[in-house]
């Protein structure tokens, strides 16, 4: 946290008498029981960030899990220090690569469920400093990456005769919310899909839902998890660590979560909501 940050607070404590705390979360996560054990699971942007927690937390549960992202060493430092059954494959989400899904089903012989969770955002601020390029960076990542990997994966869930499949977009809190900048118009385009293909596929045995965490530590909010978390414009009052959405995400890609199929799942403490009072 900035210097900024600091004097904002210190100022709020004078003005308002308001105690000024330092935040460090207690993170409680549940023992692995290999609830998701002969699952296979892809996620993309698996590298890093949320989706190197995710990764972790689903190995250990169990699950054989493939990470994708565009630079190698990163996913290579992933795969070791995770150490459980997870292997890497380079691939760019923006290619829309068709063959790509029969390339992980040639290998590993199924896919149980696609985590779309590859995302960039250039945080512009508003939408006088958002370029054609940036524009177009972003939902060729977050939207139309996942779109179509999505789609080739319904497509090959069709051609093996596989009985069921599930698929969890990593959305924002942000997609609950009026935006004029890329990243947050994805989001909302997001929920949307979550939705549209719940209702057209959910009877053929595909679930699909989204994860919406609020303001996280990683590398995409230049937060770091080791700082003080404090947040005083969140309903939590604090940030979010990764640990704790890798949690719900874990229980979606069980078949304990059978039944719940086109939701958005806000792990934000209902920031996203708008309260009549102040």
């Amino acid at each position: 946290m900035g210097m900024k940050s600091y004097l904002k607070r210190a100022i709020k404590y004078i003005i308002k008498e308001h105690k000024v705390s330092i935040v460090k979360p207690e993170i409680v996560q549940k023992t692995p029981s290999e609830m998701l054990k002969n699952k296979n699971i892809l996620i993309t942007g698996g590298g890093s960030g949320l989706g190197y927690y995710i990764a972790k937390k689903l190995s250990a549960e169990g699950a054989k899990v493939i990470i994708t992202g565009r630079n190698e060493e990163k996913l290579k430092k992933a795969v070791n220090e995770i150490e459980n059954d997870v292997e890497y494959m380079v691939y760019d989400v923006k290619k829309c690569d068709g063959n790509f899904i029969k390339t992980i089903y040639d290998k590993f012989g199924k896919i149980d469920c696609v985590i779309n969770n590859a995302g960039i955002s250039l945080h512009e601020g508003n939408m006088l400093n958002v370029t054609i390029e940036g524009f177009q960076n972003q939902f060729d990542t977050n939207l139309k990456g996942a779109y179509f990997l999505a789609q080739e994966y319904i497509k090959r869930i069709k051609e093996n005769h596989q009985k069921e499949g599930n698929i969890i977009f990593i959305s924002s809190e942000r997609g609950k919310q009026c935006d004029d900048i890329p990243y947050g118009l994805t989001k909302v385009a997001m929920n949307s899909l979550v939705e549209g293909m719940s209702r057209r596929f959910y009877k053929e045995g595909i679930r699909v839902n989204a994860i919406a965490p609020g303001i996280t530590a990683s590398d995409m909010t230049n937060i770091k998890r080791d700082e003080d978390l404090y947040c005083d414009y969140n309903a939590s009052g604090r940030f979010f660590m990764p640990e704790e959405v890798a949690e719900t995400v874990a229980f979606m890609v069980s078949d304990c979560s059978k039944c719940i199929s086109g939701e958005v799942i806000h792990c934000d403490a209902g920031n996203h909501l708008n309260p009549w009072f102040d």
